[in-house]
């Protein structure tokens, strides 16, 4: 696997359109004077922030992970672009904070893209614990350095109360045997911990009826999936960084997210639509400037991966694409 080049291990899903969305608030940013800057907030192992460099040869990019392989990795492949690239180790909630100190006064932050989920890297390898597929540590932290102060999987399993684990599994997972599963993990972990992937997938096929293996899948696949966002904070994280990103972006640039859990996607669906209507209340004769719309969306409602692309990246399966552009900025009360 570590022999493959990194662009034939990562196929950026909606590469084109990404480009395309990004590519308007790059050219509203520079008519307005300023050199555009895109923060590519979810890193993974570059293909989106390739394409973007080698769709404008003027745009700079500043990409954000907390996994420093992938960083590494991007780095080495981005090189070629020289200082119109950076990379930043950091987790995408602070992507506001980066574009203050990372941004010159000449330039304007022009687009942030969001692609959330579990990246390429971190499925492939084995060794990352995240997939039930390969027997390894049960680590499924995005960001596995020694320094990372995160904790594992396996962590997590160890400590977590019963009913806070079921409620997990449902809710992150849409796990419908939620108690059933919990229940067997907790009575498992009073005997052993759990230390292995495997071993975990194990408990959780013997958890599930027979009669619901038939269809959908492996049936620890919601439990990993589960499991990953709980450790990794992923929905905490997102409904912090989707506002933010919102507030620094320049007048023209655009947020650009795509998702792949329904629960991703409902956190930008709110944070789009409570940006692009008013907030006047209901019955007020004249619309306050404070209350008139900071975005205009950019896409209808969520835009979906067509079949052929589906067909060819299995991972664009369940992928959702929103787009917003900023067109005044906020007020804020003191």
């Amino acid at each position: 696997m570590a022999e493959r080049a990194t662009g034939d291990r990562h196929v950026p899903v909606l590469r084109d359109r990404c480009i395309e969305l990004l590519l308007g608030g790059v050219a509203a940013v520079r008519a307005a004077g300023s050199r555009p800057v895109v923060i590519d907030a979810t890193l993974g192992m570059g293909g989106h922030a390739e394409a973007l460099l080698a769709a404008d040869e003027d745009v700079r990019v500043i990409g954000l992970d907390r996994d420093t392989e992938a960083l590494a990795l991007a780095g080495d492949r981005l090189a070629v672009h020289g200082d119109r690239f950076r990379g930043v180790r950091t987790v995408y909630d602070r992507a506001d904070e980066v574009a203050r100190e990372q941004l010159s006064s000449d330039e304007g932050l022009a687009g942030i893209l969001f692609d959330l989920g579990v990246s390429s890297l971190q499925l492939d390898e084995a060794d990352r614990g995240f997939a039930y597929s390969y027997d390894a540590p049960l680590d499924m932290r995005m960001d596995a350095a020694e320094d990372s102060a995160d904790e594992t999987a396996a962590e997590l399993l160890a400590r977590i109360p019963e009913p806070e684990l079921r409620r997990i599994l449902k809710e992150y997972g849409e796990e419908r045997f939620s108690g059933r599963i919990a229940g067997r993990i907790v009575a498992r972990r009073a005997e052993r911990p759990f230390l292995t992937t495997g071993d975990l997938a194990a408990v959780v096929d013997a958890a599930v009826p027979a009669a619901s293996k038939r269809t959908g899948g492996h049936p620890a696949k919601r439990t990993f999936q589960a499991l990953r966002i709980a450790v990794n904070r992923e929905l905490d994280v997102l409904e912090d960084a989707v506002p933010r990103a919102m507030d620094a972006l320049d007048l023209g640039g655009r947020l650009v997210v795509l998702s792949y859990h329904s629960l991703e996607d409902r956190l930008v669906k709110q944070a789009v639509a409570a940006r692009t209507k008013s907030s006047a209340p209901p019955g007020l004769p004249v619309e306050l400037e404070e209350h008139r719309p900071t975005f205009r969306a950019v896409t209808r409602g969520a835009e979906v991966p067509d079949a052929t692309e589906m067909a060819e990246n299995p991972r664009a399966a369940s992928a959702k694409l929103r787009s917003a552009e900023k067109i005044r900025a906020r007020r804020t009360t003191r």
